[in-house]
């Protein structure tokens, strides 16, 4: 609230009587000279055309004025980089320096909408040289006064105009400049690999690629760089010999400049926001997919295009697009699409229009290397991303406080996608389930955020790369809102940018009983989430706002029905059912996005009936009831003995969904007491709630094989992790063995599914030896999928030196690219000899941690989520980090410390109220089983 001007009464009265004389007097000399002058034959004043003087109004602060909206780009870039450096035949030749500098230029088209003398765009780091502006419509150069490049976060560059542009006019504005390709993933940058010689003499080999989003096209050409600034691209790429260049449409003409250097011409893109422009200049070659009328090319390193590892993305890439276009009923709108699997890439994988571009691990997938996990991961990124030609591309958020108009759309499509092209793995509920409790857990912080965010709260680069998470990508579900009326709002705006009300008017036109934007803005506008509490002794139902720490009061619109069990096959359907009168389950198939709390009885029937005759209940909703008691606890609104009893009907289960959902709950409370005295009894009580799983799976594990069936896959991974990780003496022996073998005979015959699990258990088991084996298979192997196994399972050792070594190495590049070095931190802190060292570290290398990973989407944010993660003790509260980092120190991380600080204020209070009741409940369960628990029978050796 701005502080108001005060007067006193004295002053306000003799200002009053003074400004009253004054007018008083200026009418008397008015009355004074017309009397004196209305005799007289004076000549007229002459007449002065009146002209309405240009107000100069303040300047814009983080957001582009509007003033000024641009049309069209024509954009030329020369990147200077040399594809390798070639070694020189002669012994006193030297050989050229590798060149990161690019040069272009750009003229951008644009028309006046507000009268302006100043010409507002955006650029960062890039050296401007000529400037010209010219009026299209008087064919004539407009005199400029000079430029201003602003050093804050606004990267303003501000043009003075000596004459004002005119509302209606046409105007171009040609600019050349000059930049630097860096190795910071962001804008323009360099990504490098090594080709595998067969002399085994490898040689480097550069790679020009662009991430543009969300801020980043400034970084490569001076631009109007907000989403709503839509415009079409004329690009020309001016590149070495010997290398190919892509650009988000098809290439219109090739040349020969001379004998070092080509230009690629590409044609007229469709009108598109400045973060989905994309280009690669690279020596990569491509395999095709079949599609009966988009030309594409799916691109990578001639050695794993030659080995066949991007056969799985190009076989799946057709039929995905296909389902899309089909479902949404509008066809893509481009003759071709370029898929790209890039050595160092920021983030998983980037929906440029025409040219998506990937992590290799996203996008390349080796059968009997690969595991099952890599292959759904490269489905469902590729699904996604093509969800995004339409949610995003075709038509875009105006601004980026309502990015999930993109995000949320692209995630559920991808589901529905990979569901169709992949049917066997029946992955859609598993997937709702993730994205459910990943969005559920960020969301019930008080420092969370709501999906659409206040526009003017949204300004700078890093508060809009804090919302790139957990609840932008999978709060709000669209079951109601599939196929609305054929996709009208797709229709509607395609090509345009939108808001939430657009998209409520259309859900309106299907959904008449209802008013939209009443309900759907409670869940939009306003963080969180509700718990809604049955009252089924009294009949009662009523909502409260769900956080660990209780601090604000919302109120949501949560359409209720209570359906009976003669409802028969729409009863799944339904959010309430009862079950004969004996319990009654609420958020059937977890549908809805909010948590179900009971009366004591109703809870009880519930997990009685869990453990007497689970197949009662969906399988759905038995992993979220253990997921919802786990959090009801956290909050303090059930006791956390009943979450724990909500898991012991799971030594019988061998469903995927409950056991994901306990091994996830369970997972934070070994993060609470896994140093303390409850671990123990913790352990014991894992080991017996796992071993008929890991039995179930036991001829399958030791014989380097899986089941057939899908979700069993997953499990079977389920297993071994708890077996292993909780002591079973069977499931650690097995690790060893396989590890072992592999070490002394160098033949791989782990299961490429279980690698992961395994390699960690062996190394966590093991020395040095061990350790050093690990890494010498990381540094050797040249296959994407098996490199990320093995960079996961060395965080696993125990040795304090082996981790402290293992960080070391993140901070060079040459060790761990920089793409992986924040989640090699973080897989480190998640294991408990690590997450000291991982903090410690943290804190020791900030400044260098935030200025070399802090750029575009580089995720700082998940750092500090990952190293603060287990957080419980009064010694670990972050607020002297906060402290001694101010925002633009912290940038895109600001959020992520205010969430950990909030979560381990509630985590020690937690803990405090908790450890006793956890420590005799594990105990006494411990003590009950322990003697009915038998091991697994021999099975044949692998």
């Amino acid at each position: 609230m701005a502080k108001g001007f005060y007067i006193s009464k004295a002053l306000a009265i003799v200002t009053v009587v003074l400004t009253f004389s004054a007018i008083a007097g200026i009418i008397t000399m008015i009355i004074v000279y017309q009397t004196q002058t209305a005799d007289l034959n004076m000549t007229p004043r002459p007449t002065i055309p009146v002209t309405t003087p240009f107000p100069p109004g303040p300047r814009p602060q983080m957001r582009l004025p509007g003033d000024l909206v641009p049309d069209h780009y024509e954009l030329t870039i020369r990147p200077y980089l040399y594809p390798y450096i070639e070694k020189p035949t002669d012994e006193n030749a030297t050989s050229p320096d590798q060149n990161m500098t690019f040069t272009g230029n750009s003229t951008v088209y644009f028309h006046c909408v507000r009268r302006t003398k100043t010409v507002f765009l955006h650029n960062r780091g890039l050296t401007i040289g000529t400037v010209r502006l010219t009026d299209r419509d008087k064919n004539q150069r407009v005199p400029l006064n000079g430029t201003t490049q602003h050093r804050d976060e606004s990267n303003f560059f501000e043009i003075s105009v000596d004459e004002v542009l005119e509302v209606g006019g046409n105007y171009s504005l040609f600019t050349e400049f000059e930049g630097e390709m860096m190795d910071d993933l962001a804008g323009l940058y360099v990504s490098r690999y090594r080709d595998a010689a067969a002399d085994g003499n490898s040689t480097e080999r550069f790679v020009a690629a662009t991430q543009m989003q969300p801020t980043d096209a400034r970084k490569v050409f001076p631009c109007f760089d907000e989403p709503a600034m839509k415009a079409t691209f004329d690009v020309k790429i001016i590149h070495r010999r010997g290398t190919e260049a892509l650009a988000n449409s098809q290439e219109s003409d090739k040349s020969i400049v001379d004998e070092d250097w080509l230009v690629s011409t590409f044609h007229t893109t469709q009108k598109m926001s400045t973060y989905l422009l994309a280009f690669v200049v690279s020596e990569f070659q491509s395999t095709p997919s079949k599609h009966e009328r988009v030309k594409i090319l799916t691109y990578a390193r001639p050695e794993a295009i030659a080995a066949g590892h991007a056969d799985y993305a190009a076989e799946i890439t057709g039929k995905i697009l296909t389902f899309l276009e089909g479902h949404l009923e509008i066809n893509f709108p481009q003759k071709k699409l370029d898929q790209v699997a890039l050595p160092d890439f920021a983030a998983a994988a980037m929906e440029n229009w025409g040219l998506v571009t990937y992590q290799e691990s996203a996008l390349l997938f080796e059968n009997g290397v690969s595991s099952m996990l890599a292959k759904e991961w490269t489905a469902t990124i590729i699904a996604h991303e093509l969800a995004h030609q339409w949610f995003g591309n075709l038509v875009t958020m105006k601004w980026w406080n309502e990015i999930w108009l993109n995000e949320g759309f692209a995630a559920y499509m991808s589901t529905l996608a990979v569901d169709n092209i992949e049917p066997s793995w029946n992955i859609k509920d598993m997937l709702m389930m993730e994205n459910l409790h990943s969005a559920f857990e960020w969301d019930a912080l008080a420092s969370s955020h709501p999906l659409s965010s206040p526009a003017d709260a949204i300004q700078t680069p890093s508060e809009i790369i804090e919302l790139f998470d957990p609840i932008t990508y999978s709060k709000v579900k669209a079951e109601a809102w599939r196929r609305t009326h054929k996709w009208m709002y797709l229709k509607a705006f395609q090509y345009e940018n939108t808001e939430q009300a657009d998209l409520w008017k259309y859900l309106q036109k299907v959904n008449g009983k209802i008013n939209v934007a009443n309900v759907m803005d409670t869940w939009t506008n306003q963080i969180g989430y509700p718990v809604i509490t049955i009252n089924t002794t009294t009949g009662e139902a009523y909502q409260r706002h769900f956080q660990y720490n209780q601090s604000t009061v919302l109120v949501w619109h949560v359409p209720i029905k209570v359906m009976s069990e003669t409802s028969g096959p729409t009863l799944f359907k339904e959010e309430f059912v009862s079950k004969g009168g004996e319990w009654i389950l609420a958020n059937v198939n977890a549908a809805g996005y909010y948590r179900v709390n009971y009366n004591p009885e109703n809870w009880h029937s519930l997990l009685t009936a869990l453990e007497e005759d689970p197949e009662r209940i969906p399988i759905v909703n038995r992993g979220q009831l253990i997921d919802d008691a786990f959090n009801l606890a956290r909050a303090k609104l059930v006791n956390v003995t009943l979450a724990l009893n909500a898991t012991r009907f799971l030594r019988n289960e061998t469903e995927l969904i409950p056991w994901e959902s306990a091994v996830t709950n369970l997972r934070y409370i070994i993060a609470m007491f896994d140093r303390s005295e409850v671990f123990g009894p913790i352990q014991a009580y894992r080991r017996q709630l796992v071993t008929n799983l890991y039995c179930f799976f036991k001829n399958y594990t030791d014989n380097a094989t899986v089941p057939e069936d899908h979700s069993q896959q997953h499990n079977q991974i389920n297993a071994i992790r708890v077996a292993c990780g909780s002591g079973l003496p069977e499931c650690r022996l097995m690790a060893t063995r396989f590890f072992r073998y592999w070490m002394q005979n160098g033949t791989n015959i782990i299961h490429p599914n279980v690698r992961s699990i395994i390699y960690c258990q062996a190394i966590s088991a093991g020395g040095e030896e061990e350790w050093e084996f690990g890494w010498k298979m990381f540094q050797s192997s040249n296959i994407t999928s098996d490199r990320e196994q093995l960079r996961y399972a060395l965080a696993c050792t125990k040795k304090i030196w082996l981790l402290n070594r293992y960080l070391e190495y993140t901070l060079n590049p040459d060790k761990i690219r920089k793409m992986d070095a924040v989640s090699t931190i973080n897989t480190i802190a998640g294991n408990v000899a690590g997450q000291a060292l991982a903090w410690n570290f943290v804190r020791a290398h900030w400044t260098y941690i935030s200025q070399e990973y802090g750029a575009g989407m580089m995720p700082l944010g998940s750092l500090i989520d990952g190293v603060t993660h287990r957080f419980s003790t009064d010694f670990e509260l972050l607020e002297r980090f906060q402290m001694d980092h101010d925002e633009e120190e912290l940038g895109s991380a600001n959020r992520a410390v205010e969430q950990a600080i909030e979560r381990t204020a509630a985590n020690i209070q937690w803990v405090k109220e908790n450890k006793q009741p956890l420590l005799e409940w594990f105990q006494r369960e411990s003590a009950v089983t322990k003697n009915t628990i038998s091991y697994c029978s021999e099975a044949p050796a692998c």
